[in-house]
């Protein structure tokens, strides 16, 4: 097989972890190049020493060589301010883009759920590490029955939210609510995020919350513990803490959400996970760093794949 090469814009924590999962995981991928902004960074400083061409002075610089016309798949790992900027850098490339920004400029991408479903998109969005997280388990749970209302709680060690995810909280919070509506099927959906300043830092834990119509338990329960087994195979510490727990709300019964009430009967099912890191380059409790960059990896060798 001909590895596709990448390059990587971003050498903070997403960018450098990303760039040493496609040199020691990949087979299908050639990690060509890494692209930041300042040269003393430790990610351009470790891609130099790995091998890896590095360019300090930009995206824009990087385009100017002929190196970068051999680039099949561009990483965005910056920020979504940033990202517009490289998108409209990249438009008239031959080459697509893989944002893990919340910027959304492109379609929603969860691999477990939808990853054949832009093949020819230029750009496609990762959404966040707490959609990459939850909308798996929103959109099992939607195989199963129709789901009113869903709602996510992505709890991050403070440690692992770097400057690009505290710039962007408003964003994760948009983004991560469409997608569990345009991905994971929910009619409502909304995101929240919180940053635990715990020590030792909290391992990843994440919440999802669905009012749904009236379906058999059992099969709620297999279809999400299904979902869990597909992310693993690309996130190995993608787990499932407690059991499904599935509640029956009475005919009518009022629900507070957050915006008004809703007179729902059904099933209230509530899912509770926990995501380690693989510690390639970031600690393990960064397991919302961690599913960010597992995600486009996935997502990239299947492209790679598919243009074989």
């Amino acid at each position: 097989m001909t590895r596709t090469k990448v390059a990587i814009i971003g050498s903070g924590n997403i960018g450098t972890d990303l760039m040493i999962k496609v040199l020691r995981l990949s087979d299908s991928l050639e990690m060509a190049a890494m692209i930041g902004i300042d040269p003393a960074s430790d990610g351009l400083a470790r891609a130099a020493r790995l091998g890896v061409a590095v360019c300090d002075d930009g995206l824009e610089a990087f385009l100017s060589r002929p190196a970068a016309d051999e680039i099949g798949i561009f990483f965005d790992a910056t920020s979504a301010g940033a990202h517009h900027r490289h998108d409209a850098l990249l438009e008239d490339r031959d080459a697509q883009l893989i944002d893990l920004t919340p910027a959304a400029i492109g379609p929603f991408v969860v691999p477990s759920v939808n990853i054949g479903g832009h093949l020819d998109a230029r750009n496609l969005n990762m959404v966040t590490c707490g959609g990459q997280a939850t909308i798996p388990i929103v959109a099992a749970i939607s195989k199963i029955a129709p789901v009113r209302y869903a709602e996510i709680v992505a709890a991050i060690a403070s440690r692992s939210a770097g400057p690009g995810t505290r710039a962007n909280i408003d964003e994760f919070t948009q983004t991560t609510a469409r997608a569990i509506e345009a991905i994971g099927g929910a009619e409502r959906g909304k995101a929240i995020i919180i940053l635990n300043p715990a020590e030792p830092p909290l391992t990843m834990r994440d919440t999802v919350f669905c009012l749904c119509d009236d379906a058999d338990p059992r099969a709620i329960q297999a279809s999400v513990r299904a979902m869990v087994g597909d992310v693993q195979r690309y996130v190995p510490g993608f787990r499932l803490k407690h059991d499904v727990q599935i509640e029956t709300v009475p005919d009518n019964a009022p629900i507070l959400l957050p915006d008004n009430q809703l007179r729902f009967s059904g099933l209230k099912v509530s899912v509770f996970l926990e995501v380690e890191g693989a510690s390639h380059y970031l600690p393990s409790y960064a397991g919302n760093l961690d599913i960010m960059t597992s995600a486009a990896l996935r997502t990239a060798e299947y492209l790679a794949a598919q243009a074989q």
